[in-house]
């Protein structure tokens, strides 16, 4: 690998270790980055349990989209911003509070205005617990 390479993984990884305020509320905790691929793991606490005791629907949605999230921005240019228009959520399996989550986060579709992920939401097993399909919008900062 040259050093050009090594300096832009050093950068993407930095830019998806550096998690916003939510998805350090969460724990989210960001193991594998790059513009094709976002692996987050988090430990379900029980502030993310719902009255059934076990993770949250909208924990489980939160953590894919934090990982669509971060998977759209490490794909923007300078100046660039993104949001999430659109998110999909098919719940399969309950998950365990105390149980680690993996989220597995790739590309369905990258354009220059919307990007699409999908996410696959792994129990501690390996089994599926959810998938979620999102829609990001590119924004120009500059307002161009």
């Amino acid at each position: 690998m040259n050093s050009a390479s090594e300096d832009n993984l050093v950068q993407l990884k930095a830019i998806a270790e550096d998690q916003p305020p939510f998805g350090q509320l969460m724990g989210v905790k960001i193991i594998e980055c790059g513009p094709d691929r976002v692996v987050a793991e988090i430990t379900v606490m029980p502030q993310l349990a719902n009255r059934n005791g076990v993770m949250h629907g909208g924990a489980i949605m939160g953590l894919a989209d934090n990982a669509g999230g971060t998977a759209a921005f490490l794909n923007l240019s300078p100046g660039q911003g993104t949001t999430t228009v659109e998110s999909k959520t098919n719940f399969f399996r309950a998950i365990q509070v105390g149980s680690r989550v993996r989220a597995i986060c790739e590309p369905l579709h990258k354009g220059r205005r919307t990007m699409v992920w999908q996410t696959r939401i792994l129990r501690e097993d390996g089994k599926l617990a959810a998938l979620v399909t999102q829609t990001q919008m590119v924004l120009d900062k500059d307002g161009a």
